[in-house]
């Protein structure tokens, strides 16, 4: 049984089709890479998925468990996290506490717990906290921890919002162009992290970039869409050859 099956997924903004008749299956562990131009609907099957939008038609099953339109907070709770193409960190709270509030919904005691600090609740503060500071460590953020996350070097804070999404213990990571604005140096660093951190949690990672060589170098597997649709699928070094894709990307005269 796949871990995420989606069928037929179609959303339209007014009478523009933005995501037409998508379809994808991803199996446990697989690192999927979704590209395409500018506009051709990556990052909306990204949001049909994590509940920002509600698919005009279409079923997203994750688990075997349907959940397209339910809320953000809920699949999340299911065990699907992301990032943002733009980063999207609280920039006036430190670093342990960006990655502490992502312990929201998981808590293990009551709002009048939470008010009067009485019961469960420093306890689970102290396991919420301890637990940030352990990724922060594992990571190389832990002597940024009280940083405002505003603060930080730009790659730090692309790392810091992909540790954010990990301490929300997911199944399935989906990184909405996590080289956006790095160099080829930070590229590289950013390929072997996306790499340990499969091998280490455990992930099924679905990316969608521009960086081609990140994708075909960490992608087992590739989706290429264009004006919403997908017009190729297979490994990288079939994409790489692929006609119509390279005239989705250079144009019909270029691709000759």
């Amino acid at each position: 049984m796949s871990l995420l099956h989606i069928k037929n997924l179609t959303h339209y903004f007014g009478g523009l089709c933005a995501v037409n008749d998508f379809n994808l299956e991803l199996e446990s562990g697989e690192l999927l890479g979704i590209i395409g131009p500018n506009g051709s609907g990556k990052t909306t099957v990204f949001n049909l998925i994590t509940g920002v939008y509600r698919p005009t038609g279409g079923s997203i099953r994750f688990r075997d468990r349907e959940i397209s339109g339910t809320r953000p907070a809920n699949i999340t709770m299911l065990g699907i996290a992301r990032t943002f193409q733009n980063i999207r960190l609280f920039n006036n709270l430190s670093v342990l506490d960006n990655v502490r509030i992502a312990h929201f919904g998981r808590t293990h005691y009551s709002p009048l717990e939470a008010i009067f600090h009485i019961g469960r609740y420093q306890a689970e503060e102290e396991r919420i906290t301890d637990h940030s500071l352990d990724l922060l460590d594992r990571f190389g953020l832990a002597d940024h921890a009280e940083t405002e996350a505003k603060n930080l070097p730009y790659g730090m804070q692309r790392r810091l919002e992909i540790v954010r999404a990990l301490a929300t213990n997911p199944s399935l990571l989906c990184l909405d162009e996590p080289a956006a604005g790095m160099n080829p140096s930070e590229i590289q660093k950013l390929m072997d992290f996306i790499q340990r951190i499969r091998k280490e949690f455990s992930l099924t990672i679905l990316l969608i970039e521009h960086q081609m060589r990140l994708v075909m170098g960490i992608c087992e597997r590739l989706k290429v869409l264009d004006f919403g649709a997908t017009i190729a699928e297979g490994a990288p070094e079939e994409i790489r050859a692929n006609h119509k894709v390279l005239e989705a990307y250079l144009g019909e005269e270029a691709a000759e």
